[in-house]
């Protein structure tokens, strides 16, 4: 019964993205497959009507807009703790801001993704 959730919930999520311009679409395409790679065992599913990831807790979750996309690692502190980082990109509390032609690099994504794996592994 999980894994036949775990697939509509996926296919939630495809829908999602095919409904997106192709530029937005390939640019969430290829964060979903990084968070997929980085947490295999990530639950996928949509919530607040977004994308969103679960691992021990919430992980993240990502959404596009009009004019950018966003990525939310679910958790005010991640974004303060990388604020360096991300100075050029537009964050608040939860969010990061990004647009396909200007992405969240690949090497910091995936050292915001460890940190969120790592707290939720550690309330747990």
């Amino acid at each position: 019964m999980k894994k036949e959730t775990t697939k509509n919930n996926s296919e939630a999520v495809n829908q999602y993205l095919a409904q997106l311009p192709e530029d937005q679409r390939a640019a969430l395409e290829k964060l979903r497959q990084t968070i997929k790679k980085l947490v295999p065992e990530v639950e996928e599913f949509i919530s607040y009507k977004m994308p969103a990831y679960r691992y021990h807790g919430m992980l993240c979750g990502f959404a596009a807009f009009k004019k950018h996309c966003s990525y939310f690692p679910w958790d005010s502190k991640t974004v303060e703790d990388f604020k360096t980082e991300l100075k050029d990109f537009k964050t608040s509390a939860g969010t990061i801001q990004f647009t396909p032609e200007k992405p969240i690099p690949d090497t910091l994504l995936k050292k915001i993704l460890q940190a969120r794996v790592k707290a939720n592994t550690n309330k747990h």
